[in-house]
């Protein structure tokens, strides 16, 4: 892929991203970081941050990576996503870094790590994106 979009323009693909707050703060193919902010309306009992939340999130800065790595003309589509959470999120902003990890001609694997304010690892993301190409 030639030249990497501006982060709100790649959102723009992801609108239900935009619906639920998370903005990209860094958007490049060897890392991705994107942010989601605690609101009430995303959490479940006891003002915990939503898992699905947490997921979305890392599922868009995953899937904004895998983009960033695809051959030109190609598109993506998550075909496989783990989440492993370790803390509950009851305040702050969760910042997520995606990073791919393979990088091939079929699949693009990524894994994204969640954190706190604090810095503290909140969640672990692993996805494979297939790699969908015209022909």
């Amino acid at each position: 892929m030639t030249g990497t979009p501006a982060p709100a323009s790649l959102l723009k693909a992801v609108p239900f991203s935009g619906e639920l707050g998370i903005s990209l703060e860094e958007a490049a193919p060897a890392r991705v970081r994107a942010a989601l902010a605690w609101a009430p309306e995303l959490c479940t009992v006891g003002g915990v941050l939503h898992g699905g939340a947490l997921m979305a999130l890392a599922d868009t800065a995953g899937a904004v990576c895998a983009f960033l790595n695809l051959p030109a003309g190609a598109s993506t589509s998550t075909v496989e996503s783990k989440t492993n959470f370790f803390r509950a999120v009851r305040s702050g902003t969760v910042r997520a870094e995606a990073q791919p990890v393979h990088v091939g001609r079929s699949f693009v694997a990524v894994r994204t790590d969640l954190r706190d304010e604090d810095g503290t690892l909140v969640g672990q993301t692993t996805q494979t994106q297939a790699v969908l190409t015209a022909g």
